[in-house]
């Protein structure tokens, strides 16, 4: 019972590595889920480019190390992007981009470090209106990362996907949500029958299954744990408000002309995330949520779960006030509602993490970049 909590750097877009390290000190996080989004890519939303991905070299990732070694943390790289669906030249320069990060990953040490890659892996549309789309989806997935599990595991790095449905990745206008393939345990376990590998798991965000009304301690219970390399500390709050009442929890509000549900009195989607209702938050800040953590903690140490806590901060009235202020006291309040359900208690110091290993500094040695069309090859 002695887990780590770090912090997801998705919430500190402007801040240096730098200053992300002295956030960490100052919540007391013993690592950073550090995102490495392309500088090029078209999301607009929670992104943050917290290590340099081009030309990354052996050097570079002996400088890393050390930095995080002087620091006493861990960490993780990951970006996530839509890798099977959208448009053609995004998807290859996504599918690229990862394999810079599984590069630079086993540069950093890879799982000898504890350093995985996250990643989506999105979704494509164009089958909609076909029978067995999902399931043409499956294989697609099965095509694009087949050679890149097989990459990763040749150089000793996990991939590790969110299980996030990103159902604001499109406009409201669409009345299809689903917008990342493993957004259900389903599709994970789809997912691990088509491609065996261990070098690819998952960071596992319980709120993304509140408010499809699915119990997140019965997909603990129903799936493998070793492939659960994070949890992530993020929590939802659900809303008996009248766009619940008038479109239900299931199908998400839909978009129509914005006078006839004027005239009709039917809420509308205020934006493409406002599909349902609920409000992000995180445990233990501003109120109840609907989960019950304690329950779902136990668990997790009753099978002596070993991976990593992680704050992804998108609360309402954290992350989303863009107050620094109000985000950092968002991560300490998550620090202290877990302290007692995962850290000893040491007399007269309370709930203590203690020390962790430090990293260890990786061999140096060449690994050219490679491309999806390498791959092919």
């Amino acid at each position: 019972m002695k887990n780590p909590i770090w912090l997801m750097s998705s919430a500190y877009p402007r801040k240096t590595l730098s200053q992300l390290i002295e956030v960490a000190h100052r919540v007391g996080l013993q690592g950073l889920e550090l995102c490495v989004f392309r500088t090029d890519g078209t999301r607009s939303d929670h992104v943050a480019t917290h290590l340099p991905y081009q030309d990354f070299n052996s050097e570079q990732a002996k400088e890393t190390i050390e930095q995080f070694n002087n620091a006493g943390l861990h960490f993780s790289i990951g970006a996530f992007e839509n890798l099977i669906g959208g448009d053609k030249e995004q998807r290859i320069l996504n599918q690229n981009h990862l394999l810079k990060l599984i590069r630079i990953a086993a540069l950093l040490g890879g799982d000898a470090n504890g350093i995985t890659v996250g990643t989506f892996v999105g979704y494509n549309h164009e089958w909609d209106l076909d029978e067995y789309a999902f399931e043409k989806n499956l294989y697609a997935y099965k095509a694009i990362f087949g050679p890149i599990i097989k990459y990763a595991e040749d150089l000793g790095v996990t991939l590790v996907y969110e299980n996030c449905p990103m159902e604001g990745w499109r406009a409201a206008s669409y009345s299809t949500m689903m917008n990342n393939l493993p957004s259900t345990l389903a599709a994970r376990k789809l997912m691990y029958t088509l491609i065996p590998s261990k070098a690819h798991g998952e960071t596992y965000d319980p709120s993304h299954d509140i408010w499809q009304f699915v119990n997140p301690l019965e997909v603990l219970k129903q799936s493998d744990l070793s492939r659960i390399k994070t949890i992530h500390l993020k929590t939802t709050r659900m809303k008996n408000d009248s766009a619940a009442t008038h479109w239900g929890q299931v199908f998400g509000k839909q978009l129509v002309d914005p006078e006839l549900a004027e005239r009709a009195g039917v809420p509308q989607p205020a934006s493409e995330w406002d599909r349902f209702s609920y409000e992000p938050m995180l445990p233990g800040f501003g109120g109840s949520d609907s989960m019950d953590w304690r329950t779902f903690v136990d668990y997790l140490n009753a099978q002596s779960f070993e991976g990593i806590y992680s704050i992804e901060n998108e609360a309402a009235n954290s992350k989303n006030t863009n107050d620094d202020g109000a985000i950092e006291q968002g991560f300490n309040a998550t620090v202290s509602f877990m302290k007692p359900m995962i850290w000893p208690l040491e007399e007269g110091k309370g709930y203590q993490f203690g020390e962790q290993k430090e990293l260890t500094e990786p061999t140096s040695r060449n690994i050219p970049v490679r491309t999806m069309e390498d791959l092919a090859t």
